[in-house]
């Protein structure tokens, strides 16, 4: 079985036990899909997210799913592009690498991913999507308790930049 899945669709509608949300540091909800998971997961999401005290960049945070159909969402913050000089690359990485930790550490066996940083934080998509799955395909190289990870694309163009990127980890 293929342990990575990339796919179009809503991430807040995906059955997984786990979601990650592309939050900001506040964890308090904002636009694009943390917007989305927030209002698709109801109130109790913020009400747990406001005892976090936040989260920096390249880290992630764990929550209850509520309403979503996954049992947890893991918030990560993603870094704002600022042309390539300010640790973008390895803070990205980190967001990927510490979602999955926090995954194994949780007993989480699928989870699903959005295309982190590259929507309002405007982190070149390609970039993005080859940092990612090679993160993700490193990851599980090294850890066998995770079954299946999703890369959930919004947009068709985000589906090819990831699955472009996917074909070219596996060449190697």
């Amino acid at each position: 079985m293929e342990r990575i899945g990339i796919i179009q669709g809503d991430i807040t509608k995906i059955e997984v036990d786990a979601i990650v949300n592309a939050a900001n540091n506040t964890l308090l909800g904002g636009g694009g899909v943390d917007g989305a998971i927030h209002r698709a997961a109801g109130p109790e999401l913020l009400k747990e997210c406001r005892k976090l005290n936040g989260c920096e960049t390249g880290k992630a945070k764990i929550t209850k799913g509520y309403k979503l159909p996954a049992k947890y969402v893991i918030h990560t913050v993603g870094p704002i592009w600022h042309g390539g000089n300010n640790n973008e690359d390895q803070l990205l990485a980190s967001c990927y690498r510490n979602s999955l930790q926090l995954a194994v550490e949780n007993g989480i066996r699928t989870i699903a991913f959005p295309s982190i940083s590259t929507g309002a934080y405007r982190f070149p998509v390609r970039r993005a999507a080859r940092i990612a799955m090679q993160e993700i395909s490193g990851f599980l190289e090294e850890n066998g308790s995770i079954d299946k990870v999703f890369m959930v694309c919004f947009d068709e163009g985000t589906m090819e930049a990831y699955i472009e990127a996917f074909r070219e980890i596996r060449e190697k």
